[in-house]
């Protein structure tokens, strides 16, 4: 059921969106996130994972054939990591947040107070689950669009600045260069069901710890938690008390 609170939010979020769903069920399941179905206990309604999946393979077709068609200089490889690139968790949080998609989002009040609105895994989902329900409520072709006018227009930069090269290898050059050492990588946790889990990884180098990252899976929860080490870089080695060897 559809009630008044849920089409101004739907209303609100299609105007953003800049599109209009004939579905409207089918929009107020994408925005909503496990942790709601659970509080509720409703079997009115599902979480958005379901979407999230059809959404993530449409998204990954949508980038490759944009990629294919307009960088015909770039290998195989390269346009493998121009596109893992392009649809990481932390690009599509971004594009989420740019969105505001948190707003719309159906959450449980303990995932509410512990910062689920901006939490970017929950966001990079829900974008995911949105595309999914695009596409099977207006097809290929306009959720293509939609992708084009908030995300692909960000592929230039990426592919400018190679913003698609690896963070761990920035990472241990820079650490083997000032350190002499090889940062090593340790799981903090591991959060929610076995399909859907959060991992937090930090990155150690000797003895400090120097940064910390999440991903839906480990190797993506290291590269994120190198990014955020990279970030910060100058400002650890100056407060740490390893030396240059």
């Amino acid at each position: 059921m559809i009630d008044e609170t849920d089409k101004v939010k739907i209303n609100e979020l299609e105007q953003k969106i800049n599109i209009t769903f004939t579905n409207k069920k089918l929009l107020k399941q994408a925005l909503i996130h496990r942790s709601y179905i659970n509080e509720l206990k409703s079997k009115d309604w599902d979480h958005n994972e379901r979407l999230e999946y059809l959404g993530d393979a449409v998204l990954e077709l949508i980038v490759s054939e944009y990629l294919y068609i307009n960088f015909p200089q770039y290998k195989e490889g390269d346009l493998t990591s121009f596109r893992a690139a392009t649809v990481r968790t932390t690009s599509l949080a971004d594009t989420a947040l740019e969105l505001n998609l948190g707003k719309y989002l159906y959450l449980s009040k303990g995932e509410e107070s512990t910062g689920g609105r901006k939490r970017p895994y929950i966001l990079a989902n829900t974008l995911e689950s949105l595309l999914g329900a695009i596409y099977l409520d207006k097809g290929f072709e306009i959720v293509k669009d939609f992708v084009s006018r908030i995300l692909l227009t960000k592929v230039e930069n990426i592919i400018a600045k190679r913003l698609d090269v690896d963070n761990k290898s920035k990472l241990q050059e820079l650490s083997q260069e000032q350190f002499g050492i090889t940062p090593n990588y340790e799981m903090i946790s591991a959060i929610g069901p076995d399909h859907a889990k959060e991992f937090i990884m930090s990155v150690k180098i000797g003895d400090l710890n120097y940064g910390k990252g999440r991903g839906k899976n480990k190797q993506e929860a290291e590269e994120n938690a190198a990014r955020d080490t990279l970030g910060s870089w100058k400002k650890l080695i100056k407060n740490n008390s390893l030396k240059k060897r």
